[in-house]
């Protein structure tokens, strides 16, 4: 009985009564990255569904396919998906166009992955439309605030709203943990942290860079006899990934991890050339620092 009273604070620290203002700037921040994240990669995508049937593997939702669909079937289903994704960041009859908007996106990323090789630079901000596409991320900022509220700023609390940055978080910080997971449980194990793995897996890539003609990073180089540098990169890795949970255990701890990872991608980006632009932009880390008031 002693234990109801704080797991009551706990739960309502996670999700504090908000205004609809909250989860509204995550949808329009959210929407509007994936929407130019995605239409700028169509051409891309075009010419992934029109490969030859012999490519495909498909994994998640698309295991129900024994072969790939007709290119052009692929193809509208892609297009179709950036419309409900720009109509669900409107907020135009959300409860219809979020949740399908979830679906569609999800099907379309698990699509792509199907052609051989699994991007995972995707599934936090996939992750992230899924859970505002299912909840009420939608009652302010929107078509429909306008039409049932006459008003794009309704002035009222909810924990409904405080929750929705709270679940977005948890998807955020278990990423990094199967991330920070999967290092430790490699052959390296803990021996990750010494940075030979790191410095090795870079020194990979420049070189796979260069023979299939591109350009490798000069960081890349250049750092490559800087010892010490990759067992600080080694251990700063593993302590942000293996240390994601605590963000969500303090607002400034969440903030602060949130520009640590940051950091970090930038870091991965500017040494090995990878984009994760979800999370270089910053967008990813959003929920972390909440607009509008709210109640204990």
């Amino acid at each position: 009985m002693r234990q109801r009273p704080v797991l009551q604070r706990v739960v309502n620290a996670l999700r504090p009564a908000a205004q609809p203002i909250r989860p509204a700037v995550l949808r329009w921040s959210t929407g509007i990255f994936t929407t130019w994240n995605n239409l700028r990669r169509r051409a891309m995508f075009r010419k992934l569904n029109a490969q030859s049937a012999s490519a495909f593997k498909p994994v998640g939702p698309v295991r129900v396919l024994k072969r790939p669909l007709p290119p052009k079937v692929a193809n509208a289903l892609f297009d179709a998906a950036q419309v409900t994704n720009i109509l669900a960041t409107l907020g135009v009859a959300h409860r219809v166009t979020g949740p399908v908007n979830a679906a569609l996106q999800y099907w379309t990323l698990s699509y792509r992955n199907s052609w051989g090789m699994i991007f995972h630079n995707d599934n936090m901000a996939l992750w992230h439309q899924m859970i505002l596409g299912v909840s009420r991320s939608a009652d302010a900022l929107s078509v429909d605030a306008m039409l049932r509220d006459n008003t794009l700023l309704p002035q009222r609390y909810d924990r409904a709203y405080g929750g929705i940055p709270t679940v977005m978080n948890i998807a955020t910080c278990s990423v990094y943990l199967l991330s920070g997971i999967a290092k430790v449980r490699s052959p390296q194990g803990w021996r990750w942290a010494l940075g030979d793995t790191l410095r090795d897996q870079i020194a990979a890539d420049a070189v796979r860079k260069e023979v299939f003609g591109t350009k490798a990073p000069e960081a890349a180089g250049n750092l490559y006899n800087a010892r010490g540098f990759f067992t600080l990169a080694g251990v700063g890795a593993l302590m942000i990934e293996l240390g994601a949970p605590a963000a969500l255990l303090n607002r400034r701890w969440g903030q602060l991890f949130s520009i640590a990872a940051w950091g970090m991608h930038l870091g991965i980006r500017i040494i090995m050339g990878i984009k994760f632009p979800y999370n270089t932009s910053g967008v990813s880390y959003v929920p972390f620092f909440p607009v509008g008031r709210e109640l204990p």
